[in-house]
Parts: C-alpha cells; sequence; structure tokens
C-alpha cells in the first residue's frame, strides 16, 4: 500500500486556486500576490510557489515581474467556458426568431460542455449605464460574454473589455469586436424605395433610441437616405423620439394619427408591430387600405396574417 501523501500548504493553495479558475472565479487575469495572500491567509512566498506549480501546468502564463498572470484556461483541451448572456431587455419576450437563434446558441455551447448562463440583471434594468452594466460583468464570474443588442456606448466599451465579447446585433460599425446578426441596410433602403413608388410621401419608423443616439444607424441612415433622394424632407417626424414603454408607444401612435397620419409605418420590432396593429383595429384604421406596415423582424405568427405581413425575413444559420 503507497504510503500517504500530505499536501503541502502551497499545493493546497495551488489546488484551492485551480479551483477558482475552473469554476470561473477569476477571467483575465489573477489577482495580484499580496491580494491572494490576503485572501488566503498564507504567506506570499507560499502563494509565489502555488503560482508556479499552475505555471507549470499551463494554467497561468507570465507577463512579466511585477505584472499580474494570465489565465490560460483555453489552452487545455479538457477546459470548458463560462459563457455569460447580456440580454437587452428581460422584462420583454424577444421576437421569436432572435428568441430561436439565442436559444440554439445556449444549445450549442452546451452540446459542446460550455456552461451557459443569464445575467441577472439586463442593459434596461441597468438603465444603459455603461459604468454600471461593466460593473456587473465583472462581478459576474464568466470566461466570455454574449451581449444582445448592446448599445453603441456600451460595445465601444466592451470592445476593449479584458474578457472576450460577442456582440449579437447591436450598433457595432467600425468597432474592432466580434460580432453577428443580420445586414439590414439593403432591406430598409429597398422597402423605403417600393413605399415611395407606391406614392408613400408621410412614411415614419419607429425604433429604439439606441438606433438614433449617438448617430443614426447603418439602416436608419438608408432609410433617410432614401427619403431625401426622393426629396422627401427628413425631419423628426419620420423618425420620432418617444418613451419606451407600452404608454409611450401609444402616446407615439395617438399623436401620429392625430392631425397628418402617415401613410406608411415601418417598425422595428415584432412587439411594436404587434401593439400598433390592435391600435389602429381600435381606431378602425384598415390594413393596408388606410396605411401600409412593414415589420422588419419575422414572426412566425405573420403566416397566419391576412392579408400577409410585408416584413424582412433573415437566416439564423449563418
Amino acid at each position: 500500500m503507497p504510503s500517504l501523501h500530505r499536501l503541502t500548504i502551497a499545493e493546497q493553495a495551488a489546488a484551492h486556486l485551480r479551483e477558482g479558475l475552473r469554476g470561473g472565479h477569476w477571467a483575465g487575469s489573477l489577482p495580484g500576490v499580496k491580494r491572494l495572500a490576503a485572501e488566503l491567509d498564507i504567506s506570499t512566498t507560499t502563494v509565489q510557489a502555488a503560482l508556479r506549480m499552475l505555471e507549470s501546468e499551463g494554467l497561468l502564463g507570465v507577463q512579466g515581474r511585477g505584472r499580474s498572470r494570465t489565465i490560460h484556461l483555453c489552452d487545455s483541451a479538457e477546459t470548458k467556458l463560462r459563457v455569460g448572456i447580456l440580454m437587452h431587455d428581460s422584462t420583454i419576450e424577444e421576437a421569436p426568431q432572435v428568441a430561436m437563434l439565442i436559444s440554439q446558441l445556449q444549445h450549442d455551447l452546451k452540446a459542446a460542455g460550455h456552461e451557459v448562463f443569464f445575467t441577472a440583471k439586463s442593459q434596461v434594468t441597468l438603465r444603459h449605464n455603461v459604468k454600471h452594466i461593466v460593473a456587473h460583468l465583472d462581478e459576474t464570474p464568466a470566461h466570455a460574454w454574449i451581449v444582445v443588442s448592446g448599445t453603441r456606448p456600451l460595445l465601444e466599451r466592451l470592445s476593449d473589455h479584458a474578457k472576450p465579447c460577442l456582440a449579437l446585433f447591436g450598433r457595432t460599425e467600425g468597432l474592432q469586436i466580434a460580432r453577428s446578426g443580420p445586414d439590414k441596410v439593403p432591406a430598409y433602403a429597398a422597402a423605403t424605395r417600393y413605399l415611395l413608388g407606391l406614392g408613400h410621401r408621410r412614411i415614419v419608423l419607429i425604433c429604439r433610441r439606441q438606433r438614433r443616439i449617438p448617430k443614426l444607424g447603418n439602416a436608419e441612415q438608408a432609410f433617410f437616405d432614401e427619403l431625401a433622394a426622393h426629396r422627401i424632407p427628413v425631419s423628426d417626424y419620420c423618425m420620432p423620439e418617444w418613451e419606451e414603454t407600452p404608454a409611450g408607444l401609444y402616446a407615439l401612435l395617438e399623436s401620429l394619427f392625430q392631425l397628418t397620419p402617415p401613410t406608411a409605418l415601418i417598425l422595428d420590432e415584432t412587439c411594436f408591430f404587434h401593439a400598433a396593429t390592435a391600435f389602429l383595429a381600435r381606431r378602425g384604421i384598415r390594413v393596408p387600405a388606410d396605411v401600409s406596415m412593414l415589420a422588419t423582424d419575422y414572426d412566425t405568427s405573420f403566416t397566419w396574417h391576412h392579408p400577409s405581413v410585408a416584413g424582412m425575413h433573415w437566416k439564423n444559420e449563418p
């Protein structure tokens, strides 16, 4: 029978740190030696010995004297990732196509052995405060992040974040950040041209503030460019400011249809489309006889509409 091997303090510290690394307690780099020594209640010499063990295993990399050690968990074929998903707004249900895509991402990551979770708070819950959102991410153990429909200021900040981030949709124009989502610019331009060709001159695009601020998104700019090309005056009427709540959307529609009602509505999200449909029905305004409507996202329920819904449909597979 082999003799019992008693772990040294350094080996116990290495085991503790190893478990923390693989559990996602730290990501990117480890705290300094003095801080670790204080947390573990051991000497800095013992911490240094424990860290050298982890370096020899390939779990840590040395950046240089006096600098923190980088975490190399991904270098191991057996190491799995803890991936966090930051939603834009957890208080409303995503459009079916978006929900299906997020569900598929969860399934694929879990099938590969990775851990996937949603953050406790969304961007809307944190009032789009970039400082608070980043702090929330930093407080949440994860190796990488998927950020759904991020605002421009947030994605600018995350493009230089220590942890890898994938922007799923959102304002990524010109940013050095991993990103995925449909290119709706040609669709917006074609749809606007088609409406103009039908004789529409009062076309209103209803979208969130993040698509307009600090500057127009590419798709929204394509909408304005088509209007300008056809000598349609571009103003706040075409892309109004509004309070992004159900009551705010209702108030916006009330004001739009009070004096100079639009003859065409482009609605940037499926929930906006359904809300506007209900509003118009209560008013006795017929679609498309009195006003044309275009949805920029696809909903499987659209197949049951008669007349059919004009909308943009894109493929998730790529």
